[in-house]
């Protein structure tokens, strides 16, 4: 038997290797690939943004047709508007009462559901079925619920001896029933996400803690939680954008009242621009260029701020 031996230095070098650079036709047609997607972002997104911007310094007539440009003066408009302040304070308020509910709600659900007891799979199911819920639909359940006269959460005070609570008539509660809703509808898809995570957790690191005499709170709160900050956070974001975007429930349930305790900024733009025969397309375009620099602010400021503090493993 005889053997072979290379030497090491006849074996070239990677950096001296020359590569081979792909051929135009090779990149013309990888660039064919993303023409659909293109065309559909061009026509379903980057088209209305840039008609809504162009728009937001137009006047327009009372049948809404572009009537010439006036500057900024739908912006000085809505400095000057205390309605659109309230608009806006309301807003953020919807977005603190739904967002950090339903990732703390979520979150603890999550963490029971992963225990290993018998039915768990069940409840998994029962809680996560939200998620398949449309806005309609869900709409329509919470206002059977929330029925002044013949609703299933009144019934169930009457029998405690509380009166009837005005759910979505009461201007003083409405946004909190609105909130309550948003909370109920986002909660199926943050469980998964969560539920997705906690199986991602490595054993090992789980046997370590144990071996430390980590357990129970003590386990949650130091290693499972940590483990689940990239989760959290991304549930943040697009929480917080889609609560910034809801209309459905709020249009469904109350219709931006009562005595507008309900109309978030995409309710007041579909106020201005269409509803009750408005057709306001300039002020309205303004809004939803103020609703575009809030969603990147207060993005901007997530991933500035609480990004920091999420663990990457």
């Amino acid at each position: 038997m005889t053997t072979t031996s290379t030497d090491a230095s006849t074996v070239p070098d990677a950096s001296e290797i020359p590569r081979r650079r792909p051929s135009r036709r090779g990149q013309y047609s990888s660039w064919l690939y993303l023409v659909p997607a293109l065309a559909v972002f061009a026509v379903f997104m980057f088209f209305p943004l840039a008609r809504s911007f162009v728009l937001s310094f137009q006047g327009n007539d009372i049948l809404g047709r572009p009537a010439g440009f006036v500057g900024a003066e739908h912006y000085l408009k809505l400095l000057q508007d205390s309605e659109f302040h309230a608009v806006l304070l309301r807003t953020i308020a919807f977005v603190v009462l739904t967002v950090v509910p339903v990732i703390a709600i979520s979150l603890m659900l999550s963490l029971l559901l992963h225990q290993r007891i018998r039915g768990i799979r069940f409840f998994r199911t029962a809680f996560a079925s939200p998620f398949a819920f449309s806005v309609a639909t869900a709409s329509v359940i919470f206002a059977v619920m929330f029925n002044q006269a013949t609703g299933v959460l009144n019934g169930i005070l009457g029998t405690f001896g509380i009166g009837r609570v005005g759910w979505i008539t009461d201007p003083h509660i409405a946004l909190i029933s609105i909130a309550l809703t948003t909370v109920w509808m986002q909660m199926g898809y943050n469980l998964l996400v969560l539920s997705a995570g906690l199986g991602s957790v490595p054993d090992d690191i789980i046997e370590a803690a144990r071996l430390d005499g980590a357990g129970g709170l003590r386990m949650q709160r130091s290693i499972i939680i940590p483990l689940l900050t990239p989760q959290i956070f991304f549930l943040l974001v697009t929480g917080t954008i889609n609560s910034l975007q809801s209309f459905g429930q709020i249009h469904i349930l109350t219709r931006g009242g009562p005595q507008g305790s309900t109309t978030t900024l995409v309710y007041s733009i579909y106020e201005q621009a269409f509803a009750y025969g408005n057709s306001n397309f300039g002020y309205a375009s303004a809004q939803a260029i103020v609703l575009l620099l809030v969603v990147v602010v207060i993005t901007a400021l997530q991933f500035g701020l609480v990004e920091r503090k999420v663990f990457y493993q």
